[in-house]
């Protein structure tokens, strides 16, 4: 089964896209021998002005249902185009998953009560006459959860294939939110940390630092200096000391957060000083969490991942853990959560459950999703009773 995955994270740049080949080589008791080839990978912006709306109608920010049904109408549309090439570009697809643009995590007293992405199928299966799973986080808050990280699926069964004898190892995602797995002889723990490149971001969008939108090689932030007292403020944050597993996003991590810091410091600092206090933000978050964790191995994806100072930081605060990139896996560092989407989008067909409870706090595992059917009439595979092994190549 060829399976399209595409996703666009926290980051709202753009949408990602990637074809994998699963192929079912054997069965064991646990579930398939399960190999997929990577066929394509692909990354479409966002065009300018959809960006612009959707930055626009994010949290804090009041917007209307008007906004949100038009911005569901035009992200699907985008994402319908991008599936369509990306279905071309292999010669066609048999299904497709797509995790849609987050655009609110409803989080309260710690837990998760609701999560909406836009983006609506309808368009995908129209376009690309394939049917299309979506809507894939609802039911693990249904079933108590928080709705992420659903990586912890893919980097559970990457991770088995290189973890350490009696050790520990770990997978990062940095991308607008840092999120974590962390695999060892135990159940497998899965959380976000807090911000990867969030806050970074919104300030430099916000002062036009950077025409792209981010810290392009990290450039900004290795001109500048810690300000330790900023820094001691937003490590403060409560949402560090709650107990994994957790989660957060853009709705608490935005520019009016830092602005709030800001205010709060009474005086000025240099946007060069505050990227690279944001950077060291990252990075003390993430080392403090992997090191508590006991992981010997740490593999990193996401486009911080491409920041040298976030990953000089890690490896300066990590001297005991080997970094490296997600590639070492198997996985292409920068499609790997469009990989995992196409894997959802294969469990959820197979009736194979994609939520591991101990990564997102679910009552139980849980197949995921809503199905839209393609241009055929929808006739699903035999099921499987899981995921025994996987192999990426």
């Amino acid at each position: 089964m060829r399976v399209l995955g595409l996703q666009s994270g926290t980051s709202h740049d753009g949408i990602d896209a990637a074809v994998v080949e699963f192929r079912v080589e054997g069965i064991q008791a646990h579930g398939a021998v399960l190999r997929g080839t990577v066929l394509h990978t692909a990354e479409t912006p966002y065009a300018p002005e959809l960006r612009a709306r959707l930055v626009a109608a994010l949290p804090p920010a009041a917007t209307t249902l008007a906004e949100v049904c038009e911005l569901d109408t035009l992200i699907g549309q985008a994402f319908a185009e991008a599936a369509a090439a990306a279905a071309d570009a292999v010669g066609g697809v048999d299904a497709v998953c797509s995790h849609g643009q987050t655009v609110f995590h409803w989080i309260e007293e710690g837990r998760a009560r609701g999560t909406l992405q836009v983006g609506q199928p309808a368009w995908i299966a129209e376009r690309t006459g394939a049917p299309v799973v979506s809507d894939v986080r609802i039911r693990d808050i249904a079933a108590g959860g928080q709705g992420a990280p659903l990586v912890s699926l893919l980097d559970d069964l990457l991770l088995r294939n290189a973890l350490p004898a009696g050790g520990a190892a770990a997978a990062l995602n940095l991308g607008g939110i840092a999120n974590v797995t962390v695999v060892g002889s135990g159940s497998v723990l899965g959380y976000d940390i807090g911000p990867a490149n969030a806050l970074i971001d919104a300030v430099i969008q916000d002062r036009g630092l950077d025409e792209r939108g981010y810290d392009a090689d990290g450039r900004i932030a290795a001109a500048g200096l810690v300000d330790e007292d900023l820094l001691a403020a937003l490590l403060d944050d409560p949402y560090y000391a709650l107990p994994a597993p957790k989660s957060t996003g853009k709705e608490h991590f935005h520019l009016a957060y830092v602005q709030d810091h800001l205010a709060a410091q009474g005086r000025g600092i240099a946007d060069a000083d505050l990227v690279r206090t944001l950077t060291e933000l990252t990075v003390r978050t993430v080392a403090r969490d992997i090191a508590a964790r006991g992981a010997a191995l740490l593999a990193v994806s996401g486009g911080g991942a491409h920041n040298p100072v976030v990953m000089e930081g890690l490896r300066a605060a990590l001297a005991g853990v080997e970094v490296v990139s997600a590639d070492a896996l198997g996985a292409p560092a920068d499609a790997k959560e469009a990989i995992l989407f196409a894997l959802i989008g294969w469990c959820t067909l197979h009736g194979v459950p994609a939520v591991l409870p101990g990564a997102t706090g679910a009552d139980a595992p849980r197949i995921l999703g809503t199905i839209t059917p393609g241009s055929d009439p929808l006739r699903l595979p035999e099921p499987v009773v899981g995921i025994a092994s996987l192999t990426l190549d």
